[in-house]
C-alpha cells in the first residue's frame, strides 16, 4: 500500500523559497504525482504533476516559471521547488499518486478526482 508523507512547509517571506518534498513508502515508479495546495473554504487547487513514463510535467499558469517539480529516483521523492513566494502562495499542500496513466493529457492531470493516494499534507505560509 503507497503512502505519502510531504516534509518541507514552513513560514517564508515574500519572495522566499522553500522546497517540499514527497517521500513514499514504495517505489513511484509505477505512479504519476502531482502536488496541490488548499487554503480554508477553498477546494484543492492542483499545482504540478510529472508523469512517471516519460517525465512529462505540467504547471498550474500562476506558478509556471516559479515553481519547478523533479522526481529524485535516488531518493524515492519528488520534490516541489518553489521561487519569488507570493503571499497568495499560503496554504496546505499535499502530494498525491495515482497509478502511471500515460494518456491522461496535462490539463486534466491537475484534476484531485484523479488521485487515489494523498498525503496529510505541509502547511505553507508566505508573510512579512
Amino acid at each position: 500500500q503507497l503512502q505519502l508523507v510531504e516534509s518541507g512547509g514552513g513560514l517564508v517571506q515574500p519572495g522566499g523559497s522553500l522546497r517540499l518534498s514527497c517521500a513514499a513508502s514504495i517505489t513511484l515508479d509505477y505512479y504519476d504525482i502531482a502536488w496541490f495546495r488548499q487554503v480554508p473554504g477553498k477546494e484543492r487547487e492542483g499545482v504540478s504533476s510529472i508523469a512517471t513514463n516519460d517525465g512529462s510535467k505540467y504547471y498550474l499558469d500562476s506558478v509556471k516559471g516559479r515553481f519547478t517539480i523533479s522526481r529524485d529516483v535516488f531518493e524515492n521523492t519528488v520534490n516541489l521547488q518553489m521561487n519569488s513566494l507570493k503571499p497568495e502562495d499560503t496554504a496546505i499542500y499535499y502530494c498525491a499518486a495515482l497509478p502511471r496513466h500515460p494518456s491522461i493529457p496535462g490539463p486534466r492531470r491537475l484534476r484531485a478526482a484523479l488521485y487515489d493516494y494523498w498525503g496529510q499534507g505541509t502547511q505553507v505560509t508566505v508573510s512579512s
